[in-house]
Formats: C-alpha cells, sequence, structure tokens
C-alpha cells in the first residue's frame, strides 16, 4: 500500500468502503468513498476552490470532470445541470465505480463515469472542470492537457485547479506557449494556496 497511489489503475489494497457527509451542489448529502483513490475522507481544499468560484455550468452539452475522483465535481455538474451529460473520467476504475455508486445513491442519470480511452473520439465539451493529478509529473500532465482541452467547445471554458507551490504559475505560462492562439488562459481567482485557472477558446478572426 505504500507505493499505492490514487492514480493507479487498479489499487491493490483491499476494498474498504466508507461514508461521508458532504455539501455537493449547496446541499449536504451522504456519499460513499474509499481506500485507495484521492482525497477519500472529505472534498479536498483545492475542488473546494474551484466548487466555489466557478460559475454555473452550461445547462446542457458534454461537460467533463477530468480526473473525478469519487465524483464531487462530476456530481456537482450533473446536480446543476440536469439536462446535459457529464462525463466523469478518471484513470483508477475504483473511484469510477465510486462515482457510479454515488450517482446511483442520489438518483442522479446523467453521469457516464468512463476511462479516458472510453470517452468518445468525436466528442467535445461545452466546460472542462478538472484538479488535474499535479504529482503524475511534468510531462504526464502536459500529455493529459493537450489531450483534452482541444476537446472545448469555441466560447467554453476549462476550469483548472493547482496548488500554487506545486506549480501553478509555470503551468499557466507553459499553457501560454503551447497552445494555439484560440486559447487564453487566465488566473480566475486565488484561495487558500491554491490558483483557479480559466482556459478559454474562442473564435479567432483570420486576415
Amino acid at each position: 500500500m505504500a507505493n499505492e497511489h490514487y492514480f493507479s489503475s487498479t489499487p491493490e489494497s483491499d476494498l474498504k468502503l466508507r461514508t461521508i457527509h458532504a455539501t455537493i451542489a449547496g446541499t449536504e448529502r451522504e456519499l460513499v468513498t474509499a481506500n485507495g483513490i484521492f482525497s477519500p475522507a472529505h472534498i479536498d481544499a483545492g475542488t473546494q476552490v474551484l466548487l466555489s468560484n466557478v460559475p454555473k455550468p452550461p445547462p446542457g452539452g458534454n461537460l467533463l470532470d477530468l480526473g473525478c475522483g469519487w465524483g464531487p465535481m462530476a456530481l456537482t455538474l450533473a446536480l446543476e445541470s440536469p439536462h446535459a451529460t457529464v462525463w466523469a473520467v478518471d484513470v483508477n476504475e475504483r473511484a469510477l465505480d465510486l462515482v457510479r455508486a454515488n450517482a446511483k445513491k442520489l438518483s442522479i442519470p446523467n453521469i457516464n463515469a468512463v476511462l479516458p480511452q472510453d470517452v468518445p473520439e468525436d466528442i467535445t465539451f461545452m466546460a472542462i472542470w478538472s484538479n488535474p493529478p499535479i504529482r503524475v509529473g511534468k510531462n504526464e500532465l502536459h500529455n493529459i492537457l493537450e489531450t483534452w482541452l482541444p476537446k472545448l467547445e469555441l466560447d467554453a471554458d476549462a476550469w483548472l485547479v493547482v496548488q500554487r507551490n506545486l506549480g501553478s504559475d509555470s503551468l499557466q505560462r507553459w499553457m501560454e506557449s503551447a497552445f494555439p492562439p484560440d486559447f487564453s488562459f487566465t488566473r480566475a481567482a486565488t484561495h487558500k494556496g491554491y490558483r483557479l485557472l480559466r482556459a478559454r477558446r474562442r473564435a479567432v478572426n483570420v486576415g
């Protein structure tokens, strides 16, 4: 267990379910989490910063929670946008099972909890929310963002929460240099040592 990470695809530890209470979409709810995933005891501070500072999600379309864990962002998206389709994506299959269990527990029908490779290639997103897995390393993190941010629709936003002392400012500079001119990157909020970064895709006039 000492070498097990929440970004392992299949945690090796025996499953130990636990019940927690957390506020999701403005209401305290009973939820299920487990060992072998990210922040099983509560909604982590970074996710709280994102949830407290993002605007309401679009009412429809496809919405993405990238690196969903047990599902606080995906559940929020689905409850606040019941006519949207929410994709909860993670490499940790135990986390995906928990998202499904929590969606069932809260009678939420509009969440697809899937591995990255199970998202159809042609899907684009009206919004992306993410507390990205910084500890996977810079190269892997860059690969993740280069894979998913281009799936934003025009005039849509991705919201990324990153701890300041884990490189949020350098990540913003990298994104500004690595992505084409139809993307803009701004710091939307700073709170409790976290930066909330906004990536916006917009139409660019040519000529």
